[in-house]
């Protein structure tokens, strides 16, 4: 539930919702901690002080916690991209050793595997399709390796067997990578409820020692959830301003489509 609520909002409108959720929090926090101030007077805002710093300082390790866990994954996925060019690329090259008519045949098949590859990655909506696809063409140029395989069995064959299996394999990890290596739903709930829970902290000191409403509640809201903006981008790999790079790619389509034909 919690990461279909962030899959299907673009990340303005997500922080759009988690300013507005936050400031209600504090309000809440504000009118409870003024409640309270009218009807007893045995609560002090000194000891309520340093519970809420201990909360905000919880959230703050939450945040980075989460922050790190985002990053790291989109690192990765950066450099499975390089890893899937350079495999891709050496699978090309090698295959310039295989007899004919099987070359060209495989050579054709890994110009459009790139190029489905960039097309799913450069429009999200035809990700699937593209994953459908590089399957299909896994298959086919597997098929073609076996026939090669069986009639030319030679040492280069080997070499040009293992690239492929590499070119698979990558294939495999990228798609984990990006649609299945999410942060986990239980982490996003903890966080939010963290996250809230401060906030209402927050208000209810201010109420609590007769303060009136300040404009930091804004700024505090403003700062968490461009935050939490941020981890959602880096952790929408489809979506976003934060997208992985495929200069890398792109680069062996152009290699592949000028220079080795």
């Amino acid at each position: 539930m919690v990461m279909l609520f962030i899959d299907h909002l673009p990340i303005w409108a997500l922080f759009i919702v988690t300013v507005i959720l936050a400031l209600v929090f504090i309000e809440i926090g504000f009118r409870l901690g003024r409640f309270r101030r009218k009807r007893s007077d045995q609560e002090q805002p000194a000891p309520v002080g340093a519970m809420v710093g201990a909360t905000l300082g919880l959230l703050a390790f939450t945040l980075a916690f989460t922050f790190g866990m985002a990053a790291s994954r989109h690192d990765a996925r950066k450099q499975l991209v390089l890893d899937e060019a350079n495999a891709v690329a050496a699978t090309f090259l090698r295959s310039q050793l295989l007899p004919q008519p099987y070359r060209d045949e495989i050579q054709n098949l890994l110009r459009e595997y790139v190029d489905v590859r960039l097309e799913a990655v450069a429009n999200p909506e035809k990700l699937a399709a593209g994953i459908a696809r590089s399957g299909e063409l896994h298959r086919l140029l597997w098929k073609q390796t076996v026939i090669v395989a069986e009639k030319h069995p030679t040492p280069i064959n080997g070499l040009f067997i293992t690239s492929l299996n590499m070119v698979i394999d990558l294939h495999a990890k990228r798609i984990t990578a990006s649609t299945r290596n999410r942060i986990p739903p239980t982490i996003w709930i903890a966080l939010y409820m963290v996250a809230f829970l401060a906030m209402m902290a927050v208000g209810y000191h201010t109420g609590l020692s007769g303060s009136r409403r300040s404009i930091a509640a804004l700024f505090q809201a403003l700062a968490f959830s461009a935050v939490l903006m941020l981890i959602a981008d880096l952790d929408t790999p489809q979506e976003g301003l934060l997208k992985v790079g495929q200069e890398a790619m792109t680069d062996v389509q152009t290699m592949m489509q000028t220079s080795w034909r």
